[in-house]
This record gives structure tokens, C-alpha cells and sequence, in this order.
């Protein structure tokens, strides 16, 4: 029995000590997964707060056939997704200027941060498998059960995503005169 194993079985029997252990070292990604899921730091807290308390409550649920990880990532998109159905009211455009120099700087910076480009440029779904792969190091197979969706659909979006990217990054490149994007 692994060390996750015995953590799950300790936590099922309520033990809090090895919950809080189990869930410590998927923390933080959980956390920067959730930053790309919703549209505020404190909402990313509130739904990652939300994650962790709803893993806790469910955990006889969790099978383990699944990694653990899958199941919360799955617990995660979920607690995002209410958040983002909620809604949230923007504030618009806080600027006095247009020519205000910050803003120029800040909107450069966003044109040249790829998951920024990908935020704009690909659907949630794709965008949750991208950063699932690239950043969080998940398998195929692992992002297919966390999205609920075929390995074939998975590995044909993963595909098209980059395909996504590459154009608008090489056109943003072009647009600019840089070769930066190749």
C-alpha cells in the first residue's frame, strides 16, 4: 500500500491530520490551476477553500481506480465553474488616460504571456487541458478522466490548441517585426 494509499484510508476514517497531509503537496497547483480558472485571486482561494472542503466531505466517494489527483482536479473545475456561473461584476476601465504609459506596458506584457494568449484564443475546456499538460505535467490519460472527456478528444484538442498558439503567436511575432516565435 503507498504512502497516498495509506492517507486516503487514514482520512477516510477521520483522521484530519492525514487528509491535511494527503491534499499538501497538490495545494498549490490546485491553487495556480484555479488562478487560470477564475477572475480573482480571492476567487481562486474561495474555490480552492471550496475544492479542499468538498474533497474532505466526499472522500468515501473518491475511487481508487482514479489517481487522487485526477478526482481533485475534477472537485477544482467544478468549485471554478460555479464561480464563474455566479458571475462577477466588472469594473471596467479604471483609467483617467489613454495614453496612460502603465497601461501600455501592462497590455504589452499581456500580448507577449503565452497563457494569457491562450486564455483569449481557446475554449475552457482546451484551455484547462492545455495548462493540465504544459504546467501541471499531467498525463493524457489523466487529463481525459479530470475533464471528462475521450483520450482521442483530449489528444486532438491538445493538438489543435498548439496548432491555436502557434499561429497567433507567429502573427503577433510578424506584426512586430521579431522573430522571437520563430
Amino acid at each position: 500500500m503507498s504512502n497516498e494509499a495509506a492517507l486516503i484510508e487514514a482520512a477516510r476514517n477521520g483522521s484530519a491530520t492525514a487528509f491535511t497531509s494527503l491534499v499538501f503537496s497538490y495545494r498549490d497547483g490546485l491553487f495556480r490551476f484555479l488562478l487560470t480558472r477564475t477572475s480573482s485571486f480571492a476567487d481562486a482561494e474561495d474555490a480552492l477553500q471550496d475544492t479542499l472542503i468538498n474533497a474532505y466531505r466526499y472522500l468515501n466517494s473518491y475511487d481508487s481506480r482514479w489517481r487522487f489527483s485526477t478526482w481533485l482536479y475534477r472537485i477544482a473545475i467544478n468549485n471554478a465553474a460555479k464561480l464563474k456561473s455566479a458571475g462577477t461584476e466588472e469594473l471596467g476601465d479604471l483609467h483617467d488616460e489613454e495614453n496612460d504609459p502603465l497601461a501600455h506596458c501592462i497590455a504589452a506584457s499581456e500580448r507577449e504571456n503565452l497563457w494569457q494568449c491562450a486564455r483569449r484564443q481557446l475554449s475552457d475546456e482546451v484551455y484547462a487541458a492545455m495548462w493540465l499538460r504544459y504546467v501541471e505535467d499531467m498525463s493524457v490519460n489523466d487529463i481525459s478522466a479530470v475533464l471528462e472527456r475521450s483520450v482521442s478528444w483530449t489528444k486532438v484538442n491538445l493538438l489543435r490548441g498548439r496548432k491555436t498558439l502557434d499561429v497567433e503567436l507567429n502573427k503577433t511575432a510578424t506584426d512586430h517585426k521579431s522573430k522571437a516565435y520563430g
